[in-house]
């Protein structure tokens, strides 16, 4: 089962005094990158929310962010009406002799940090189980979504590595008809230079088969194949192995690498050209694989 590195979820949770509102992006990383944006109110439960994004996400860049909407009537903040009165006795007195209203000193002295200050009355109020409970959920829907786009990319994955199989087959239906080229272009190139008569036929034999041998490619060729079968059992695995898979994918680089280097023949070669092009877009899909 493939797991996407990206995934989004939006989650609401609503009581008769405030509004919780959380978010979640994910996108592809080779770590956790966790970016957590929270009301200065509830930065409290930053730790325990922290906590269940880790347990969750796994790995991917996510940016988590969460809103607290109070209801009407509902007060984040309290008056200090001593300090206020205080301040507004000050300022009347430095103000005399200036174009100043009492309207004018009220309104900047309620404006006055000193005056206004915010309290806990989010804290206070918040049901802590519902808000986890609600990150919990929030997780689970930007899970959802990852699985969603894991289907498309186990997809693209496995129409790459049919694609692969299929050129694969065709090289081997190609290799004897390579070999007996290769094998008729020695003996040809030989017997140009050496009279057919002169040639220790046994000797010639033995060099021409230890040559062929070097240029040999079906090790190469089920080695190819094995890890083709690895990899596609990997992917129907019940757990995400995005990390396995970018190994094996090098693994089938070796291999295609190889018989591209061994091959001396055109159509091999274009052969191999095709399947390094496949294994290119193995290779970007699996980045974004959990």
């Amino acid at each position: 089962m493939i797991k996407s590195m990206t995934g989004y979820g939006l989650v609401q949770f609503e009581t008769e005094f405030y509004t919780l509102q959380a978010e979640l992006k994910t996108l592809n990383s080779k770590f956790l990158d966790l970016s957590l944006r929270l009301p200065k109110e509830l930065s409290e439960f930053e730790y325990q929310f922290r906590d269940i994004l880790t347990k969750g996400l796994v790995r991917g860049k996510a940016v988590f962010s969460l809103e607290m909407t109070l209801k009407e009537g509902i007060q984040n903040s309290v008056y200090n009406n001593e300090i206020f009165q205080k301040l507004f006795k000050e300022l009347k007195v430095v103000s005399e002799g200036h174009d100043v209203s009492d309207s004018d000193i009220f309104n900047n002295v309620l404006k006055m940090p000193e005056v206004l200050r915010q309290s806990n009355v989010a804290v206070e109020i918040i049901d802590e189980k519902s808000a986890l409970e609600l990150i919990k959920s929030l997780v689970e829907k930007c899970n959802e979504f990852r699985l969603q786009e894991g289907k498309s990319l186990e997809k693209a994955l496995t129409d790459s590595i049919t694609a692969i199989d299929d050129r694969l087959l065709e090289i081997k239906k190609i290799e004897p008809a390579r070999t007996e080229a290769i094998r008729k272009k020695i003996s040809d190139s030989v017997y140009e230079i050496i009279e057919k008569d002169k040639v220790d036929e046994n000797r010639f034999e033995q060099e021409l088969i230890y040559y062929i041998e070097k240029l040999d490619i079906n090790e190469e060729f089920v080695r190819l194949k094995n890890h083709l079968e690895y990899f596609v059992e990997t992917l129907s695995l019940p757990e995400s192995q995005g990390k396995k898979l970018g190994f094996i994918s090098q693994e089938l680089g070796r291999e295609i690498n190889t018989i591209g280097s061994k091959a001396n023949d055109v159509a091999i070669q274009r052969l191999v050209v095709e399947m390094k092009d496949e294994l290119e877009k193995i290779k970007e899909q699996i980045l974004n694989i959990l």
